[in-house]
């Protein structure tokens, strides 16, 4: 593993060898606004998360919940575009320097041209990327793009998957496996699903990558429920929120960094 992911598989090592799990947060570019999503960002690492995965927001998120839908609508509305998001990732890295990925449906990355997004990705300080909607036997051209500019790609695999077709996803994929913890879209729960364990262990056996869950987390107690049986601790919705709910700039962040020290207390809670 080569460029920047690289240090996204040193901080999931790291987390490893301090014998817990790693914090992954996830927030779209573009909201309440561009330079709002930056802080909103860096509030989130101030709260102890290891790792960034900045959404692009897309018209038609099939995947995302009523709130990161908000949130995508707000920044569509905005006029976020892919510029826009690539600034997120530079200036978050820059402030931080903590690995960020992005996460995005495959068809603005296909307009955009594989091989461009992923030269401009990684040379804003990218990680890699998560493709929730990009089957494997479709990847190639993208899988090539990243791995010569040093960027990970992260596949996701659900509860449905079977045997083979986890190992063929593990494969394929590089970074970290993001395990969606239940079938539907994301949220917060008031459990993680009993599904998860399952599928993180299904999902070892075909791969030392580590297992990333997220889908539902959105306190401490869920995060270190989680914690116990994967390698890093995935959550969206419940650092979207605040910039929802609060008109006050500073009340959310400050909201979003107890969110951020509250999770990464529980990651710590896998004993």
């Amino acid at each position: 593993m080569s460029g920047n992911a690289a240090a996204l598989s040193a901080v999931l090592e790291a987390a490893r060898e301090a014998d817990r799990a790693a914090l992954v947060g996830y927030f779209p570019a573009g909201f309440p606004t561009e330079e709002g999503g930056v802080r909103a960002v860096v509030a989130m690492v101030e709260g102890g998360c290891d790792i960034i995965e900045i959404g692009l927001p897309h018209s038609d998120p099939v995947l995302d919940g009523p709130v990161i839908q908000s949130a995508d609508t707000i920044a569509l509305r905005g006029g976020i575009r892919i510029a826009g998001v690539l600034r997120t990732v530079r200036e978050v890295h820059a402030a931080t320097g903590v690995p960020v990925l992005v996460m995005t449906y495959w068809n603005p990355v296909d307009r955009y041209g594989p091989e461009r997004f992923a030269a401009e990705l990684a040379e804003a300080g990218g990680a890699g990327c998560i493709l929730p909607d990009l089957p494997v036997e479709e990847s190639d051209a993208w899988r090539k793009a990243a791995e010569q500019h040093g960027l990970a790609t992260v596949f996701v695999v659900a509860p449905s998957s079977r045997d083979e077709r986890l190992a063929t996803i593990t494969a394929a994929g590089s970074g970290f496996v993001y395990a969606a913890s239940l079938m539907g879209v994301t949220g917060t729960r008031e459990s993680v699903g009993r599904d998860a364990a399952e599928l993180v262990r299904r999902t070892r056996a075909t791969t030392e990558l580590p297992v990333c869950v997220g889908l539902g987390v959105s306190n401490g107690r869920q995060a270190a429920e989680v914690a116990a049986f994967a390698d890093g601790v995935i959550v969206g919705t419940a650092f979207v929120k605040p910039l929802l709910e609060h008109d006050d700039e500073d009340v959310a962040l400050q909201r979003v960094r107890e969110l951020a020290a509250e999770l990464a207390a529980g990651v710590r809670r896998t004993g």
